[in-house]
């Protein structure tokens, strides 16, 4: 039975998916490669009707390649962040995709999940029928009916394709669980599991005596978490570093600022496509003379007109890990028109442009602590998970409120489906 099982962790912005295995040195957990050899995979459906035929469903892109359609510009429509629908109305309802074709919410969670057990199949060599799927402490805070409905409804949708037993654990206890199996005593440990869209706090109480518990529910003191985290950190660098080059923030002949709407939405990952109407265009356009620097205004025209606005955020988070491995880089711009274009940015830049944002994570890190009633000197450990807790500043920033604790990395990208996955050989053993 334990071949037939996996782990799934759905996530809000990304996704993983586990195989517990077991070998004569021992039993472990394999990562299934997703995409181009990657564990992990955004949480992304894109329904493409470019050019349907009045009976044909749109075609369905999964993941990167869902990102790139929607990059692309191809007709149709990106879905990202379906988790979130879990315990709301929206999970019952459809919604238009174009071209005169709609798809019901958990109709859209049911094929994300089923794409996932099909690239598990493939590598496990079999039919998976059992299955530990991840959720956080509270799909919906403090309505513990719509909360027990979300989970109704992962369930329901992961049962529909084809899964015959589904179990539940909790994500910070699965990121823990890698740190657990150090232990030789119980202890406190915060798991911060900060990635592109939230930044998640969690109080969890491990040791030896623990592991083999099914039901962790107890053993999590506190849960809290603020929605700040990478995809804010890349759209206030970018504002900050890049976009001064198209005019953010400059003056026209008069000595007033330009209007800056147009920056945000280049900057706000899902409002990027507004800009590229025809309509803003030619509006963009009749603007030149607002600008005292009309090289500003000629680089935001090479923009909108190039479709540029993602290969701009993408610069801005390359420069957000480039500065977090070495201290400061130099963004390239040359894309905009202008051969040998680059902006410097280092580190002191970067903490000044997100450094109101690593102070709200800081702080929900310590509201957590107060929601347990426990002080910071009793925190034995911290685990750092999720992307963006490889961004220096941020992780020295919140170890420094808890300067006695161990600090422990798991994987930034996996470590709850590896967790999950443990989780799922004892569950199902």
């Amino acid at each position: 039975m334990a071949h037939a099982v996996c782990a799934i962790d759905f996530g809000t912005s990304n996704s993983a998916i586990a195989l517990p295995t077991r070998s004569p040195a021992g039993d472990g957990v394999r990562l299934v490669a997703l995409e181009a050899g990657r564990s992990t995979m955004p949480t992304a459906v894109f329904y493409a009707v470019e050019g349907l035929e009045p009976h044909e469903e749109p075609q369905r892109h999964y993941g990167r390649a869902a990102v790139a359609a929607y990059v692309e510009g191809i007709e149709g429509r990106l879905m990202r962040s379906m988790k979130s629908i879990l315990g709301s109305t929206l999970a019952t309802q459809a919604t238009d995709v174009g071209a005169g074709r709609s798809v019901k919410y958990l109709d859209i969670v049911s094929g994300y999940l089923r794409h996932l057990k099909t690239l598990a199949e493939a590598e496990a060599g079999q039919a998976l029928t059992h299955a530990v799927l991840g959720r956080p402490v509270f799909f919906v805070d403090g309505e513990p009916e719509r909360d027990a409905a979300a989970q109704a409804a992962l369930e329901a949708a992961a049962r529909a394709v084809g899964f015959a037993d589904v179990s539940f654990q909790y994500e910070p206890i699965a990121a823990a669980l890698d740190y657990e199996m150090t232990v030789d005593r119980e202890q406190i440990v915060l798991v911060a599991d900060i990635g592109g869209g939230t930044s998640d706090f969690s109080l969890v109480r491990v040791g030896p005596e623990r592991r083999e518990r099914v039901n962790r529910a107890d053993d999590i003191l506190a849960n809290h978490g603020v929605h700040i985290a990478g995809t804010d950190f890349d759209r206030h660098i970018e504002l900050a570093a890049i976009l001064p080059a198209c005019g953010y923030k400059g003056v026209g002949p008069t000595g007033r600022e330009v209007p800056s709407k147009v920056y945000f939405d280049l900057a706000t990952w899902h409002l990027i496509n507004t800009v590229y109407v025809p309509q803003r265009v030619a509006e963009l356009g009749r603007m030149k003379t607002f600008y005292a620097d009309l090289a500003h205004h000629a680089r935001l025209m090479t923009v909108v007109r190039e479709r540029l606005g993602h290969a701009l955020i993408a610069r801005a988070e390359a420069a957000k890990i480039a500065v977090a491995e070495g201290g400061q880089t130099l963004i390239d711009l040359s894309l905009l028109g202008d051969h040998g274009l680059d902006v410097p940015l280092d580190e002191p830049q970067a903490v000044g442009a997100i450094g109101a944002d690593l102070q709200r994570i800081v702080d929900a890190a310590d509201d957590t602590l107060t929601q347990a009633g426990i002080t910071r000197e009793q925190v034995d450990a911290l685990y750092f998970t999720g992307g963006s807790t490889g961004l220096k500043p941020l992780a020295e920033a919140i170890a420094a409120r808890f300067p006695a604790a161990r600090r422990v990395r798991g994987d930034a990208f996996a470590s709850v489906a590896a967790g999950l996955g443990q989780h799922a050989r004892r569950v199902f053993a």
